[in-house]
């Protein structure tokens, strides 16, 4: 009898939301979709919501939830009728998708090539996946540098604002860079995190005219990623998002192609040059003095293709508006992602699981955001209005926030804050948490409030050589001026070899799936301490603003 009225209240939902939503948009294309929200919307309390939408967002029936595939755009419909069972507008000009438009590339493995040639004129043809790995530009379909001179950069990082430039004093203009994973250690940690980003080298090696460039690995950058984890999948699918005239949005547009060598091979570089590998290696991995940047006595040939399509995949846009006449068009933007990578068909072809279901990266994430969606509609309209956005393309590179933060939903409305949840690896009782971005705006004395309020501890970036600050969707609000926190569960009561089983063991794997011991309860109070976060940001009187002097805040306010 129980089950029977169930049904029937979902069914009676169901058409309700499917009528509903027909006056903004088609009603969803998968009615079982539909109906597998409302019957999670139905769940009695938070924690069986939390487990249903991970449960249902992580099956093998999403076989991983990658960009622009037909389970991920299932996944968005699930979101979507979620969201409009809890009473949310669409917030995407009246619709609840955010169509992205990506140009999806592959590498063509076997015409990947890279040679040095030595001073003395010898050439040494390296072996692909073996000695280097290719990343080919996605904007072009092939790309070729053919005897191209090299030039060492330390770790190619230019922050003048430090006192530190790897670029003065040489000259990269039609050259191959070479440079160190990393950043040096002169930074505070967000600060590392922002000049380790690959994009970020990559732009300021193509803005001096550089045409490629080629990484060296650290005896920190081989622990946290070793070669078999970097060659695992050779035919991987990189994106990048349109522009409305059609360009690839790249970060280094002169770059045509970027390569990672294998430590064993990285001696050849330096073949004749005035400092060896040995030299420029102890002073990356901190046991020797830098060396300064120098140009190289070898030259470099690589080249290679990818096979490119046009392809589109939504971000799923949910709208709380204000109650506040003078405050409901700025906008408070919760997110979390809701893309994981997909399906490993190497491990397939050897008849084993090889779908990554991504229940902690990031159904665990997305499950929480749409329970702080719920308090706010419970407890009543914010000050400001709230968009709850499910982005697609994080593991692609933060493709879907950075398009959304481009091109806001928000008509002439200012975002001013982001919420950010991802990945909250909740295997264990939490006692901290760290706040990534926190304490560079008004926002810290927010979040140290809830802290508060919540009994839980604040600790540092224990993890700063994995550069996370840089690493997810808050950091393209950043880029836009808009003032962020990020939540991460701390290493405290036992965090740290929880944290470190899961990084080693289960992440982007298919073991990241239901089975694992997630503690569901404490995913609600993780979703209590960012909704209080969420709602103070919208019902204060003023907007979060940057600290004084603050350098994220100096270098992205428009």
């Amino acid at each position: 009898m129980q089950v029977n009225l169930l049904r029937l209240i979902a069914c009676l939902f169901l058409s309700a939301l499917v009528a509903a939503c027909a006056t903004v948009e088609p009603p969803p294309a998968y009615p079982q979709v539909a109906q597998a929200a409302v019957e999670t919307q139905a769940k009695n309390g938070v924690v069986e919501r939390i487990r249903a939408d991970i449960a249902w967002l992580s099956d093998d029936a999403r076989e991983g939830r990658e960009t622009g595939t037909e389970a991920y755009r299932q996944a968005a419909d699930y979101v979507a009728a979620r969201m409009a069972g809890l009473g949310l507008k669409p917030g995407a000009n009246g619709r609840w998708m955010q169509e992205v438009p990506f140009v999806s590339a592959s590498p063509v493995v076997d015409v990947a090539a890279l040679s040095i040639t030595s001073p003395d004129g010898d050439l040494r043809q390296l072996e692909s996946l073996t000695d280097f790995v290719l990343y080919p530009s996605v904007a072009e379909d092939a790309f070729s540098i053919m005897q191209a001179p090299m030039v060492f950069v330390g770790y190619g990082v230019h922050a003048p604002a430090f006192g530190y430039d790897d670029y003065e004093g040489v000259d990269v203009a039609g050259k191959v860079v070479v440079y160190f994973y990393g950043a040096p250690d002169i930074f505070d940690t967000e600060s590392r995190a922002h000049f380790n980003s690959s994009s970020l080298k990559a732009k300021e090696a193509s803005d001096r005219g550089a045409i490629g460039t080629l990484t060296l690995a650290t005896a920190a950058s081989e622990k946290r990623t070793p070669w078999e984890r970097r060659t695992a999948n050779p035919h991987y699918t990189s994106l990048t998002w349109l522009w409305p005239d059609g360009r690839a949005d790249t970060s280094g547009p002169n770059i045509k192609g970027r390569a990672v060598l294998h430590p064993s091979q990285s001696e050849l570089v330096f073949d004749g040059a005035a400092h060896s590998y040995d030299e420029v290696r102890a002073a990356a991995d901190g046991e020797g003095d830098p060396t300064g940047s120098f140009d190289l006595a070898v030259k470099v040939s690589m080249s290679g293709a990818m096979k490119r399509e046009n392809i589109s995949s939504p971000n799923v846009v949910g709208l709380i508006p204000g109650a506040d006449p003078k405050l409901k068009n700025e906008y408070v933007i919760l997110t979390a992602h809701l893309d994981h990578v997909g399906v490993n068909h190497g491990l397939i072809d050897k008849g084993e699981d090889g779908i990554n279901n991504g229940a902690m990266d990031n159904a665990t994430g997305v499950a929480t955001m749409l329970e702080a969606a719920q308090r706010f509609m419970a407890e009543g309209a914010p000050k400001r209005s709230v968009l709850i956005l499910a982005v697609t393309a994080e593991e692609k590179g933060l493709l879907g926030a950075d398009y959304f933060a481009h091109f806001p939903t928000i008509g002439r409305g200012e975002m001013v804050a982001n919420v950010n949840l991802d990945m909250p690896v909740m295997l264990h009782e939490f006692t901290d948490v760290i706040a990534f971005g926190a304490e560079r705006s008004s926002i810290g004395p927010i979040m140290k409030a809830a802290l508060e309020e919540t009994g839980i501890g604040l600790s540092p970036d224990p993890i700063p050589e994995l550069g996370v600050f840089t690493r997810s969707d808050h950091y393209r609000f950043v880029e836009q001026g808009v003032p962020s926190i990020f939540l991460w569960t701390g290493f405290d009561n036992g965090g740290e070899e929880k944290f470190w089983d899961f990084y080693k063991n289960h992440y982007h794997k298919p073991s990241d799936d239901i089975s694992q011991p997630i503690l569901y309860d404490e995913l609600a109070r993780f979703a209590e301490i960012n909704y209080i976060i969420a709602r103070a940001i919208a019902d204060a009187p003023e907007k979060p603003v940057w600290n004084e002097g603050d350098f994220f805040g100096d270098l992205f306010s428009k």
